[in-house]
């Protein structure tokens, strides 16, 4: 079963580990949907992404970052 969109943290640890040296406290939307929807175990509609989504995955990267 693939990663969906409310799998925030799963997300944000797959985009860690395939991209350490992006900050993810610098990174755009545009591209953070683009990586999310770029990942082999991502399985959702590209059409239920929303900004609080990218935000929730933006603040586990960070999590993870630390």
């Amino acid at each position: 079963m693939g990663l969906k969109w409310i799998d925030s943290r799963d997300l944000a640890v797959e985009l860690s580990e395939l991209h350490p040296d992006v900050d993810p406290e610098k990174i755009r939307f545009t591209d953070l949907r683009e990586w999310i929807l770029a990942l082999d175990d991502f399985d959702d509609d590209p059409k239920h992404c929303s900004e609080r989504v990218l935000e929730a995955v933006q603040m586990y990267w960070i999590e993870e970052a630390d």
